[in-house]
């Protein structure tokens, strides 16, 4: 199933690819896709994959199952074994997920970019002082998950989870084309700040995961509840968990970004940049020697 290339190339301009993703009741979308996307009825799934695949680049000889359930089930998938070889180096910390790179770069005190021109602060992503003291004047990388990539993430060294805090928020799509229109827009969105510190060393790490449009979930392996939009708190989860460098964390439900913050003297890998793509376990900042 192939979409007409008049009907695909709509998807590609900006203006109708703005309005066709956020200019609908977003929310009301994405709690009827979040039910939509769980039918397992075979004929309702297959469709919906197809459907799917006309519209992206989606992959699926590196999952571990060749069917799936639901649309769900293939959104949720797992990989097979060694498809995302771990970089062993103890002075890097990897990306957690499979991404494109986004802003990236120096915190600027508390400020930083979602895109050119359009700054936020750490206050108002995150709004904790003492989580936003650990990563002042450090360093940040975004990471966007599109929707035909692998949408679990992972741990980035071995660390400790000691606590995460739930943002309710709206579902803005955060492709390239929001992120230039709508001001904060990571700030709008329902998010979850997860602080975890490195275990050699206790260097801190704020990893933030941020839902979009349709199918805005995210699920923690370390908690027993899915923070989504029916989600109604407590709001601060205090936790504590321990992951392995690689260890799975966690997966969104639907294709968005993690942001990457880190303290001072951490600093980008070589070669990482805006607009490069990066995957799971491959090496994203360098620690301080």
């Amino acid at each position: 199933m192939k979409l007409p290339s008049q009907i695909a190339a709509l998807f590609q301009q900006e203006d109708i690819n703005f309005l066709l993703t956020n200019r609908i009741p977003r929310q009301a979308l994405t709690r009827f896709m979040g039910w939509f996307s769980k039918i397992e009825q075979p004929l309702v799934r297959d469709l919906s994959i197809a459907f799917w695949k006309s519209i992206a680049n989606l992959d699926l000889q590196e999952a571990k199952k060749s069917t799936f359930s639901s649309l769900h089930d293939c959104f949720i998938r797992e990989l097979k074994d060694g498809a995302r070889p771990v970089d062993a180096d103890p002075g890097v910390l990897t990306s957690p997920c499979d991404a494109i790179v986004g802003a990236c770069g120096r915190i600027e005190g508390t400020r930083v970019f979602q895109a050119k021109g359009f700054p936020y602060t750490l206050e108002e992503l995150i709004g904790d002082a003492a989580t936003i003291d650990l990563v002042r004047d450090g360093c940040y990388a975004t990471l966007r998950i599109t929707s035909s990539m692998y949408h679990r993430f992972h741990a980035p060294y071995d660390c400790h989870v000691g606590g995460v805090t739930y943002f309710s928020g709206d579902t803005w799509n955060v492709n390239p084309i929001a992120l230039a229109r709508v001001e904060k827009l990571f700030c709008k969105n329902e998010r979850a700040a997860i602080v975890t510190h490195l275990v050699a060393g206790g260097t801190p790490l704020v990893l933030v995961p941020v839902a979009a449009v349709l199918v805005a979930s995210i699920r923690l392996r370390f908690l027993n509840v899915l923070l989504n939009l029916r989600y109604r708190g407590p709001n601060v989860i205090p936790c504590d968990a321990a992951f392995a460098k690689g260890a799975e964390m966690g997966w969104f439900e639907h294709g968005s970004t993690i942001l990457v913050f880190a303290p001072r003297g951490v600093t980008l890998c070589e070669g990482v940049g805006a607009g490069m793509g990066i995957r799971t376990g491959e090496r994203l900042m360098r620690l301080p020697a």
